[in-house]
């Protein structure tokens, strides 16, 4: 499948106004050549396609009342719906199982969807502590104002921070702390703080936090043995460029917050939103980043993610013909159509499009 995507169209440059709530990292690394050309200023808005932009991060997990409990308590996100599903011949269609049951409880973050599932062919599955090198999507990332922590929100709902110290990592002086740390089942979680005083001017400071919605989220994380390989992938089926770029090594503040020593990575940046929205895409060195073979089951423990777009048929045929590998083609399943894939690392994302373009928990409406 790379040979498909070894090529990548180049895509116009589009100055947009200054990205608000950017994952922190971009904050903090200076533009470095690996081996693409990196565009600035390029944003999903780029895009010919019609995708719209990251509607919800998913999280399967084996027991949703804890996974519930814990992150209500630790983020404050209003919980929209909860439901079990089964007998339903669309959602069998969707994540390709005969007979699937399971419990779907979404919140509601100020700028996307946190959906938790548990699917009840995973309730005796054992759980693990996602390695901080991957590979797979490692974690998502909630931020918060400083003087409103949500480290200290996370740490108090019980999250096992990895990080070393008794702090969130100062990495660079730049007003942002950070911490990776571990939900009740071993995911992993990115807490990234921001202090608009020493940020100055900056004007990522949302209305969000004046409206009394003092976290938010962030980002689709992906570790992969080959990054160049990844971000060619990308690049050709979302059709535009990455902006940002990083190599890091022999920095002992990054080694206190993977709780690695010396540890060794490369990054590169998707702008997904014009605002808090990135996808990153991460190459450990040291330690290793290891290959995942074969594909990852739609209903496997751990992260997903969903791209929403204006139309899904048109984007299914368009990835399709591409090499992206679908599980079903589009179902409709209770007010959005769906369709679950996996990328060329195995990880698994979908494609989702209300049916109401007006709807609440669309993008237009989440980012507002």
């Amino acid at each position: 499948m790379y040979n498909l995507f070894a090529c990548r169209n180049k895509l116009r440059a589009r100055s947009i106004f200054s990205s608000l709530l950017l994952s922190t990292a971009s904050l903090l690394f200076s533009t470095q050549a690996l081996a693409y050309e990196i565009d600035p200023d390029a944003t999903i808005s780029d895009s010919p396609a019609t995708l719209l932009g990251v509607n919800h991060i998913g999280l399967s997990v084996r027991d949703l009342d804890t996974s519930l409990d814990f992150y209500q308590r630790a983020s404050g996100f209003k919980l929209i719906s909860r439901e079990v599903v089964r007998s339903n011949s669309a959602a069998d269609k969707l994540f390709g199982f005969e007979g699937i049951e399971y419990e779907i409880a979404v919140l509601e973050a100020p700028n996307m969807l946190f959906e938790l599932t548990e699917f009840s062919h995973n309730r005796d599955k054992p759980i693990s502590k996602m390695p901080v090198e991957g590979p797979g999507m490692t974690h998502t990332c909630f931020q918060s104002p400083s003087h409103l922590s949500g480290y200290d929100k996370f740490k108090r709902a019980g999250a096992e921070m990895l990080s070393r110290g008794d702090g969130p990592v100062d990495l660079l002086g730049a007003g942002v702390t950070y911490a990776y740390a571990y939900d009740p089942e071993g995911n992993m979680i990115e807490l990234e703080q921001l202090d608009f005083s020493r940020l100055g001017g900056d004007p990522r400071n949302p209305e969000w936090i004046e409206q009394g919605l003092d976290m938010w989220m962030t980002q689709v994380a992906l570790v992969t043995h080959d990054i160049e390989r990844l971000t060619d992938y990308y690049s050709e089926i979302m059709g535009f460029n990455p902006y940002r770029t990083a190599d890091i090594a022999d920095r002992v503040t990054f080694d206190d917050a993977t709780d690695v020593d010396d540890v060794e990575l490369k990054v590169m940046f998707f702008r997904m939103a014009q605002r808090s929205k990135s996808m990153e895409f991460w190459q450990y060195d040291n330690p290793v980043t290891t290959q995942f073979l074969g594909n990852r089951d739609s209903t496997a423990l751990g992260y997903s993610y969903s791209i929403e777009v204006g139309d899904i048929q048109a984007e299914y045929a368009r990835m399709s013909d591409l090499g992206v590998e679908f599980i079903s083609d589009p179902v409709l399943l209770g007010s959005f159509w769906q369709v679950y894939a996996n990328d060329i690392d195995g990880n698994v994302f979908s494609l989702r499009q209300a049916v109401d373009p007006d709807s609440p928990y669309s993008v237009p409406q989440l980012e507002r």
